[in-house]
């Protein structure tokens, strides 16, 4: 229907995880010393596991059995807690001494051991029932013997070992005796108690190798091969409480966590049905918990479902009261509210009251079934795994047509229907009641007793509790009837709950664009609304039969609710739909406008995601997005921003994900405003802005959220470990820029600039960069003090300040230690973090006081009175400061591992100082971590950058560090490695370091190595003609790096690259290019991503940015290794004028000799002329090869 009120005119209209990741180049090396016999299935090659071997059978079935590493795995046992955990090193077997440091884990099953303790999934796990003995082997060296191999640790003391030995042996044992304990108590258990619910080998995508696969539970087991298997010894498992699953390609499917993503292959496409299926039962039990469901559970029938036979159903109908699963519930919205009313046991708490409960455990499935299922010929039965058009014809066909029920005696006389219903609520007969309503009899049907006038009132004066709910779901239910013509379903897109409301509210005339500026009282009129079968209608008064306008909540894409006040209406919400209309609603009474609401967002959101409706959300709806795997389709996802956080509900996912917003490391619009860039540690996803106009009140709501909120320290814009961003960018440049400044903290900046950095800082942090030339130290300094000086709540908080400032008064040091410690304690956690942050760095400082003059007490007059916020005049707030840098350790409780590498940081620091030319030294220089030849620990070296170092500078640095002499034919060079992209690039000699250390990502490192390439290229430098380079070479383009636009593979393309651009032609004879770029503003790596699938291996990935900061994204493929390296050599010739190498003798050999233009027997033929005639010739000579040799 037209919106008869409307006037207003309308104007205009988040990478695959490899497989090898699970694998460091340390770990091929241990397992080739920890590999099972030559018979046991499989081998090691320098890829990680390959099999040589056909995996042993398994006798009797082909699940295999999980051994004792896997005992006692149920879907609802509690995770075992830790009992020892810490860092040791892990040698190889078999007499290697390559020692690498692994975070090491020990609970009642397994002992596991990790490459860092932030890492969520091990290297190996070893089942504690596995292990035979303990022993110590010396050299704080201890060995664990288990059944098949042994793994040697060692310690950093013989204590430490001592102590990991006799726990070792005691949770052995305990365990052993347990095992003992079962063996007597049931001697027949065989191990087929430990069936997996579904094993075999599986690969891991972008890895040659498979890995043998087991779910068994809810959890996922990996393992080397089949013998790793048997014996229980793996490489890690994933809890599927955090898990998800999907379907990606034919053979290929995605198990998603929090932490990583793990894709397999499947050897064909009914494999690959079997692990979905396999691992979802596994994600269903790990979430089975609900009170609700195991209530209902409790009757034997509702634990499958009552339509397809599913197990452990989690969705029911309230007014049919059975039991159904996810796949079934879907089909029964279909049907409409006025057939069946779906809710979820786990999500609509608040429906499930006592009476409807007690009223599943009288009916359910059993008893409903007897009259809507009794008499259904086996071949119209569906089963779990019958597709959706099979189940929605059957349930047409139960429900809606009433095809299969058992009809009652007294059907089709409605008289005597509506008598009997009489009588059967005032008994407790619910089955005869169900069989009388859904056979005809009116639920409101005169009783003839005036007290009484309905059978609701009949059932309450007989007090019949279960009755009257049975009534009362079914108040507006439909009678099956069977429809002339057949069963022809209605179409439906989105199935949604059926909810009614209705009420006056105050409304403005829809919309088309956003609501800029305040609308006062007198602009909202008053009309009586109603929400009803999935329509908001709109009435001139409650007296009115036609509506002045109506909105479908399917078409509904966001519900915002506005702050109080917003408007001249106190309370006040906007509905945004697909035809970008905006309508405005509001309500004086805020309690009843959230109760709409509710109502409007429970109609239109979708029931997958109906765990939002839950928040206290300021916005909420329906989002396009792209993330994960596949950036090229979008996909359709439910968003609600409540506070700080984003909750998403993503495609194909029941279980919503929280997006601290604070907590992002990016947030950027790119495109034209049309999308939304979210990156946090370990994902990023792009929102995309089909709507433009609900998409602008997203970009701005989050933008809103994801800034600081106010002064106090939980509303600011924080780190990973909940330091405030705007601390952590201080205290990174001051340790980078100042820790020898003189007077550091003491000296006040320029008061005009702090106040502008603080401004700054403050309004987003995420955005600001400081940089040497740009800030100095000082004024840094003085930003820190002045946000702690300013801060709300001040950092020790109000509540707590005085009981810090008391504590320096305890005479006993271990008594004031031991208060402090519990002080800290009782801070918030942001105020926790940011304290031992500060400390840390102040701990830092004082250790070069003999440069910067600032000692711990000269630190704790400056500090005291800032965080405590007082005049000065109390010498207690910097006696409390100075008690927190002298103690540090004990009061932060700082480990040796991290007081280790603090220490090493400093001496770095010490190191670089004393190396430094006297009085050259610059403050604002970077202290940044090069590898050399390869990225492990034991290659890094820290190294300090001033603005000046270029790319040969720091290569000799290193090289010099480890006494490498560079020999006449070594090309050592600075590669800058992109991880992401799988790609690095040789920074030219020349380059400046420090602006590339400012662009470098995350995921993006230096490492200085041999350019094995290129002496070939500078042979091919000096003997070539002219400066140009053409070619076909074969091209695919991603225009930025969120996939739009994206083509579908690689094409043939023409290049021509001479001094000033890169041309790109559609063929040879093309006259007119369809691109061009200016070499200037390209960036060259060498390789691309092994996800693209590139037609060769001899490729490169080229970045595009133009004067307006737009980035472009696009690769190269090459047929022949000489191909590509003749292309990055003529790139690197163009972009640096020429100068590949330096030709200094004391640096580099001397350059060769111009080589001859004949190689071998054939001449090289030299392209001379403009470009037109460069293409002419490669026409002619694809034609007529002599064509250019006879005028030779």
């Amino acid at each position: 229907m037209a919106d008869k009120e409307d006037a207003e005119p309308v104007t205009g209209q988040p990478r695959s995880l490899r497989a090898n990741s699970l694998f460091s180049e340390d770990e091929l090396i241990e397992d080739y010393y920890d590999a099972p016999p030559a018979n046991s299935g499989s081998s090691w090659s320098d890829n990680g596991p390959s099999p040589r071997l056909p995996a042993p059978a398994f006798s009797g079935s082909s699940p295999g059995t999980l051994g004792d590493g896997m005992e006692g795995t149920t879907a609802t046992a509690p995770l075992s807690p830790t009992i020892k955990v810490g860092w040791l090193d892990k040698n190889p077997p078999q007499g290697s001494y390559i020692y690498q440091k692994r975070w090491v884990k020990l609970d009642a099953d397994y002992l596991r051991y990790f490459d860092s303790e932030k890492d969520a999934y091990s290297k190996r796990f070893i089942p504690v029932s596995s292990i035979s003995r303990v022993t110590s082997i010396g050299d704080q060296k201890f060995e664990v013997i288990t059944n098949n191999r042994n793994f040697v640790f060692r310690a950093e003391s013989d204590a430490d070992r001592n102590e990991w030995i006799r726990t070792l042996q005691q949770i052995a044992e305990e365990r052993k005796s347990k095992a003992l304990e079962r063996t007597l108590m049931s001697p027949t258990t065989s191990g087929a108690a430990n069936l997996a619910d579904k094993s075999g080998f599986l690969e891991l995508r972008g890895f040659k190798h498979k890995l043998f696969v087991a779910v068994a539970g809810d959890k996922v087991f990996l393992y080397k091969n089949a013998e790793d298997y048997r014996l229980g010894i793996g490489i890690t498992y994933i809890e599927m409480n955090v898990g998800n699953v999907k379907e990606v390609d034919r053979r290929g499917f995605d198990l998603t966590t929090p932490y990583r993503i793990f894709s397999f292959s499947a050897d064909s496409d009914q494999e690959k049905e079997e692990w979905v299926e396999a691992m979802q039962q596994s994600i269903a039990e790990a979430l089975s918990n609900s009170e609700v469901a195991e209530r209902i559970w409790a009757v034997e029938s509702n634990r499958f479902c009552a339509d397809c036979g599913s197990p452990k159903p989690d969705w029911a109908s309230i007014n049919l009261c059975v039991v159904i699963c996810k796949r079934c519930a879907g089909e029964h919205r279909g049907l409409g509210p006025s057939i069946t009313k779906v809710r979820s046991l786990k999500m609509d708490r608040k429906v499930w009251t006592e009476e409807l409960i007690e009223l599943f455990h009288q009916i359910g499935n059993a008893v409903a079934n007897q009259f809507w299922a009794a008499n259904v010929p086996p071949s119209e039965a569906i089963t779990p795994a019958s597709s959706s058009q099979e189940r929605r014809r059957f349930l047409i066909a139960k429900y809606r047509e009433g095809k299969y029920r058992r009809y009652h005696p007294l059907f089709g006389n409605q008289e005597e229907l509506d008598r009997a219903l009489c009588v059967a609520v005032t008994t407790s007969d619910l089955a005869e009641t169900q069989a009388l309503l859904f056979c005809g009899a009116a639920v409101t049907c005169a009783t003839g007793d005036p007290q009484c006038p309905t059978p609701l009132a009949l059932a309450e004066k007989s007090g019949q509790r279960l009755q009257m709910e049975f009534l009362l779901h079914n108040k507006n239910s439909e009678t099956p009837r069977l429809e002339v013509g057949g069963s022809e379903e209605k179409p439906y897109s989105v199935p949604l709950p059926s909810v009614t409301h209705n009420g006056f509210l105050y409304k403005t005339p829809s919309m088309a664009k956003p609501v800029s500026e305040r609308k006062g009282q007198e602009e909202f009129s008053r009309r009586w609304c109603t929400l009803q079968d999935g329509v908001l209608s709109y009435y001139e008064n409650d007296r009115n039969a036609m509506p002045n306008g109506e909105i479908k909540v399917e078409e509904i894409v966001c519900l915002v609710n506005n702050p109080p006040n917003a408007h001249g209406i106190e309370s006040t919400f906007e509905i945004y739909i697909e035809s970008e209309r905006l309508y405005l609603f509001g309500l004086e009474s805020p309690d009843s406008a959230r109760e709409w609401i509710k109502s409007i967002a429970k109609s239109f959101v979708h029931p997958r995601a109906e765990e939002l409706l839950a928040l206290d959300f300021e916005r909420i709806g329906r989002l396009h997005y792209k993330g994960g795997l596949n950036l090229e389709r979008a996909k359709e996802g439910w968003f609600a921003l409540a506070g700080s956080t984003l909750h998403v509900c993503f495609e194909d996912s029941e279980r919503q994900e929280p997006l601290q917003l604070r907590k992002l490391q990016e947030l950027s619009i790119q495109g034209d405003n049309e999308v939304l860039v979210l990156v946090e540690r370990r994902r990023t996803l792009y929102i995309q802005g089909e709507r433009k106009l609900d998409f602008l009140g997203w970009v701005h709501a989050i933008q809103k959220a994801a800034g600081s909120a106010g002064d106090t320290l939980s509303e600011q814009q924080l780190t990973e470990s909940d330091v405030p961003l705007l601390v952590d960018r201080c205290i990174d440049y001051i340790t980078q820029c100042g820790l020898t400044s003189e007077g550091i903290y003491r000296k006040s900046g320029q008061n005009s600039k702090t106040t502008s950095l603080l401004e700054m800082l403050r309004r987003d942090a995420r955005s600001v960069r400081l940089k040497e030339g740009e800030h100095q130290v000082d004024d840094v300094a003085n930003t820190l003090k002045r946000f702690f000086r300013d801060l709300g709540d001040g950092l020790f908080t109000g509540r707590w300040g005085q009981d810090w400032l008391r504590a320096t008064a305890l005479e006993d040091e271990e008594a004031k230690i031991s208060e402090y410690r519990r002080l800290l304690g009782t801070l918030p956690t942001v105020n926790r973090a940011t304290l031992k942050a500060l400390i840390n760095h102040l701990f830092r400082v004082q250790r070069f006081s003999g440069e910067n003059q600032m000692n711990t007490h000269n630190l704790a007059i400056v500090f005291g009175p800032t965080l405590f916020q007082t005049d000065g005049k109390d010498y207690k707030a910097g006696r409390v400061v100075e008690d927190l840098i002298s103690h540090y350790v004990k009061i932060f409780n700082v480990n040796d591992q991290e007081m280790k590498k603090q220490q090493d940081e400093i001496m770095a620091i010490m190191k670089m100082r004393e190396a430094a030319s006297s009085g050259t030294q610059q403050a604002g220089d970077f202290i940044c971590t090069v590898y050399l030849e390869e990225k492990k620990t034991e290659a890094e070296q820290h190294v300090k950058i001033p603005a000046t170092m270029t790319a040969e500078e720091l290569t000799f640095e290193i090289l010099d560090r480890r006494k490498i002499v560079m020999k006449e034919k070594d090309y050592w060079s600075c590669f800058e490695v992109n991880e992401r992209e799988e790609a690095e690039r040789p920074l030219h000699y020349s380059e400046k370091v420090l602006p590339i250390l400012h662009c470098l990502g995350t995921e993006s490192y230096l490492v200085v190595k041999k350019q094995m390439s290129m002496e070939n290229m500078l042979i091919y430098l000096a003997s070539r003609v002219g400066d140009c380079k053409h070619g076909m070479m074969k091209f695919r383009e991603e225009r930025n790096l969120l996939g739009l636009g994206l083509s579908t593979g690689f094409h043939d393309r023409y290049f021509i690259l001479n001094h000033t651009c890169l041309r790109l032609y559609k063929e040879v004879r093309s006259h007119k290019p369809e691109k061009e770029w200016p070499v200037r503003n390209l960036k060259v790596y060498l390789g691309m991503k092994k996800k693209l699938r590139p037609p060769t291996c001899w490729g490169f990935t080229v970045f595009y940015e133009n004067e307006k900061h737009e980035k472009q994204q696009w690769y190269l493929c090459c047929d022949t290794q000489a191909d590509l390296r003749e292309w990055f050599a003529t790139f690197l010739h163009v972009q640096n004028g020429g100068a590949l190498w330096p030709s200094e003798t004391s640096k580099v050999r001397a350059s060769r000799s111009q080589q001859d233009s004949r190689l071998g027997n054939i001449s090289l033929i030299p392209l001379r002329g403009n470009e037109s005639e460069m293409r002419n010739s490669v026409a002619a000579f694809a034609t007529d090869p002599l064509t250019l040799l006879r005028n030779v």
